[in-house]
């Protein structure tokens, strides 16, 4: 495994300059007057009258004014603010690297549309020369592996030829559109000096078959509607590198090349560990093509379950495929085993916890611990569901065959695979098999890989236990902590 040599940034930790513009995140939100929730992960910060103030004053956007630098700074770092930026684009501060095995039908047209950038095409072990044909007619430089070495160490490659400060990787099946338009967005997430990548939303594209239709709206790929940051451990834990701009000072050891699926993650994560952010700009959108045959589809699908063991050597626990804290866990099993009784008592007592935890001189303890449990306990419950059946698919399906587990099996099945079309509306029919077989696939992938690395860490649920010891805290700011989501904790 290659180690990582991220450099840091200098003004990691220094206020943002006077007259900085910045604007809420679509996360950010006031519970009280004196308590903001919001961020990634989700917390609540109790602010003074003056932090109040400016950040009231930065709801709609605008400018950062003397004394508010560092606020501004940490807010940014959490997730509750973005920059807003101001300065123009140019191609001369981007290089484009783009990966290919083959002269893939698209990548003609790849190569067209980044004709006025520094372009770099690395052929990643092809047996013909076509590749080499097409980089010389789009005026791209050719950087050729004469065997296949995988996605990693062909980006890997392509940067180490390129002096910009600013990367730009595409797959050579992503179909962009107007790549000028879409590298000025990503590239002004760069104003930011403490972003390391950027990317955008990356969607399924159309087609007429069912599993095109399919993957047009569930793609693997597509992280959904929302922008923000990307954190582990939350719902939006990472991004593909199918499309990606990195920060060549940010790129370090670059991608792992001992990673044949999975290298996206593993990247972004030490990016993360690095003490860079990550922003996924759903706003952008380019698309990224079903398999063209059901076998093909399948081993996708199958390939990246089978790199979480390989993931998890790297990152340990942050692979857990369900992440929850006890007074959840309470919660829903109660709930899907039929004791209803037994899961207010359970919320009852994570209200009682979590009020115990905010300072005695928050107002209204009571009423912000109920409106955060709640918020906690109810999010959670169809990530997990999702997360259970995504892993655990073919165990819960057995379970539909005895009596005693049958109603939690199917209740479970059922809201696990719907939770794919909560925000985006009723499913298709047709589209019903392909999620199961999409779920199945990745499981058997998960379970292959334990086995291959006699390592089970991909396959244990984490469940955090709750502190009851009471320490007093600081007034400005506090972190008790609520219930947690699918793969990510929810802090407040």
């Amino acid at each position: 495994m290659r180690e990582p040599t991220v450099s840091i940034p200098a003004p990691m930790d220094e206020p943002f300059p006077v007259g900085t513009s910045v604007t809420w995140d679509p996360s950010t939100h006031f519970l009280s007057d004196e308590l903001l929730g919001g961020g990634t992960p989700w917390r609540l910060l109790r602010l003074n009258s003056a932090s109040r103030r400016a950040v009231e004053r930065w709801r709609e956007g605008g400018v950062v004014t003397e004394g508010e630098g560092a606020l501004a700074r940490r807010l940014v770092r959490q997730g509750f603010l973005r920059l807003r930026p101001v300065q123009s684009f140019t191609a001369d501060d981007v290089g484009v690297v783009v990966v290919t095995r083959g002269a893939h039908e698209n990548l003609a047209t790849l190569l067209d549309e980044f004709c006025d950038f520094d372009l770099v095409v690395v052929d990643d072990g092809s047996a013909t020369l076509d590749v080499a044909h097409l980089a010389h007619r789009a005026g791209a430089r050719l950087v050729r592996h004469e065997t296949n070495r995988g996605p990693a160490a062909a980006r890997n490659s392509g940067a180490a030829s390129l002096s910009q400060p600013y990367i730009l990787f595409v797959d050579a099946d992503v179909q962009v559109g107007d790549a000028r338009h879409l590298a000025s967005h990503l590239r002004a997430a760069f104003e930011d000096p403490l972003v390391g990548a950027a990317a955008p939303r990356v969607q399924g594209s159309p087609g007429a078959s069912p599993r095109e239709s399919f993957e047009q709206n569930h793609s693997p790929l597509d992280l959904g509607e929302e922008s923000g940051l990307v954190v582990p451990l939350t719902l939006r834990s990472y991004v593909p590198t199918a499309t990606i701009m990195v920060r060549a000072s940010a790129f370090g050891a670059g991608f792992d090349e001992g990673l044949r699926t999975g290298e996206d993650v593993d990247f972004v994560w030490r990016l993360h560990d690095a003490g860079w952010l990550v922003r996924y700009d759903a706003t952008q959108v380019v698309r990224h093509p079903a398999r063209t045959t059901a076998r093909e589809w399948w081993a996708q699908r199958y390939g990246y379950g089978l790199s979480a063991a390989a993931l998890a050597e790297r990152h340990g626990s942050r692979l857990a495929p369900v992440r929850l804290d006890a007074w959840t866990l309470m919660v829903w099993t109660s709930l899907v085993s039929g004791r209803p009784r037994l899961a207010l008592g359970a919320l009852g007592a994570a209200r009682s916890h979590f009020t115990a935890q905010l300072p005695e001189d928050v107002a209204n303890r009571r009423h912000v611990a109920n409106v955060v449990v709640n918020r906690g306990v109810l999010t959670a419950a169809l990530p997990l569901a999702r997360s259970i059946v995504r892993t655990f698919g073919p165990i819960v399906f057995v379970g539909v065959a005895f009596r005693r587990t049958r109603r939690a099996a199917i209740l479970l099945l059922v809201v696990g695979t719907a939770a794919r079309w909560r925000t985006r509306g009723l499913p298709r029919p047709a589209d019903i098999p392909y999620a199961v077989a999409d779920d199945v696939a990745y499981a058997a992938g998960v379970w292959h890989g334990a086995l291959q690395h006699r390592s089970v860490t991909a396959l244990t649920p984490h469940v955090t236990v709750p502190k009851f010891a009471r320490t007093r805290r600081r007034a400005t700011t506090t972190k008790p902590r609520p219930p947690e989501g699918e793969r990510g904790s929810t802090r407040i």
